[in-house]
């Protein structure tokens, strides 16, 4: 059999629930525009996602352990359906954020159950095509979730319900073809000092690469709301933004098995502050060409997570992989807390320009550390590269992808805090 017509439950499962978690997002930025709330405030709201994220996923394997992980999943996506009927019923700051913690630790948890699932039905032979299947998956109803925007007013409540429906909707082929499976192995910790002190470089750009693609999921729709974009150009540019970055992690990623990964770090770095320089000081630009900038902007910076997270691992033994990767989890959530909020009070402060100013400072001071960390040390040599890790900032960062990116080689693959073997926004 085919394995991909063997998981085709969980993928369409998964993809009705990028088409719910994707809207949400979007959603939630305009609506907390058009509501007046203070920027600053939107950001505090929507970086309260990525704190329930992190507890999520250190919660969800205990429970998968505890009770199985079909009733974990069952449990969590019924309460993440919640979420957005309370946005809709509730619009004040204080539920919206209640409610968007809640949404990180349910989300967490649903990915960490439907990766078990998956990796429970891989092989070794098979895992490297079923999780490329599945990423890509994700991708499509991350990128297609944004044109669902022009279906209804934000300002109403049908989208929210709309959300609820396809929340609600993504259990019924998963649930009904679920298998129980065993609990994931609590990993060993790794102190951040040592990951730091191996690599540098890796860990910075880890922790830049989540505040960066937090801030384009959770403010972007913000920026495009106080740029006067309407709710077709909102869905438009985040549409692109996120696709253009699922066409450019693939080829990034082959070019960096071939070069000085800090090469290719610093490069992607460079063309998207240039890119946010042009935007700065050339704004408004025709929207064509805005479109262009911006898909080329994020299409660069997006991979960053990627490309550090393989960086760090060329300096790895196979065997501190596991627990590296966990630590490389919690380094990236911790940030993209904390990306929403420094944004939203920036453009608070100094309007809609402060979000390609913020995206630009953190793309520029990484590539000025990464020249730096290049004067310092030597290249890893080609031979003791680990090929490109094609993990899921993307999603993960977003907040929609899976919680435990998975860190392997030639096909053998580990899990960072969940699965037996892997997982942006939200």
């Amino acid at each position: 059999m085919n394995p991909i017509y063997a998981i085709w439950p969980l993928l369409l499962g998964m993809g009705v629930l990028m088409l719910g978690a994707g809207l949400q997002s979007t959603l939630l930025g305009v609506r907390a525009t058009s509501e007046a709330f203070p920027t600053a405030l939107t950001g505090i709201i929507m970086s309260c996602y990525y704190v329930g994220y992190l507890v999520g996923t250190r919660l969800a394997p205990q429970l998968m352990r505890r009770v199985g992980p079909v009733r974990v999943f069952a449990t969590l996506a019924a309460l993440a359906s919640v979420a957005p009927l309370v946005h809709a019923s509730w619009v004040h700051p204080i539920p919206w954020a209640l409610m968007r913690f809640i949404s990180g630790v349910c989300f967490a948890g649903i990915y960490v159950v439907a990766e078990s699932w998956l990796n429970h039905r891989a092989s070794r032979t098979n895992r490297g095509q079923m999780l490329g299947v599945y990423m890509l998956v994700l991708y499509v109803g991350l990128g297609g979730a944004q044109f669902l925007l022009v279906l209804s007013p934000p300002q109403s409540s049908e989208p929210f319900m709309l959300v609820s429906a396809l929340i609600s909707a993504a259990m019924v082929p998963i649930v009904a073809s679920a298998q129980e499976v065993s609990g994931p192995a609590m990993p060993q910790r790794v102190r951040f000092r040592d990951l730091y002190r191996n690599s540098p470089l890796g860990v910075v750009a880890v922790a830049f690469s989540g505040m960066i693609s937090s801030i384009i999921f959770s403010m972007g729709p913000v920026y495009a709301r106080l740029s006067g974009f309407g709710t077709r150009g909102v869905a438009a540019f985040m549409a692109i933004s996120i696709l253009a970055a699922v066409l450019t992690q693939y080829p990034v990623g082959r070019l960096s098995d071939r070069l000085d990964r800090r090469t290719v770090i610093a490069s992607v770095c460079l063309i998207a502050t240039i890119v946010a320089a042009v935007i700065e000081l050339f704004g408004p630009l025709q929207w064509l060409v805005f479109l262009a900038l911006a898909a080329l902007f994020s299409g660069s910076a997006l991979t960053l997570y990627s490309l550090s997270v393989s960086h760090v691992n060329d300096k790895l033994e196979p065997s501190q992989m596991v627990a590296a990767s966990s630590a490389l989890l919690m380094i990236n959530g911790t940030a993209a807390a904390l990306g929403p909020l420094i944004t939203g009070s920036l453009m608070g402060a100094f309007g809609a320009r402060a979000y390609f100013g913020v995206l630009g400072t953190l793309t520029g001071t990484l590539a000025l550390f990464d020249l730096w960390r290049k004067l310092r040390r030597s290249a890893v040599p080609h031979s003791q590269k680990s090929p490109f890790i094609n993990t899921r900032d993307l999603v993960t960062s977003a907040g929609l992808g899976p919680a435990t990116p998975k860190i392997g080689t030639q096909g053998a693959a580990t899990s960072a805090t969940a699965p037996a073997a892997e997982g942006p926004p939200c």
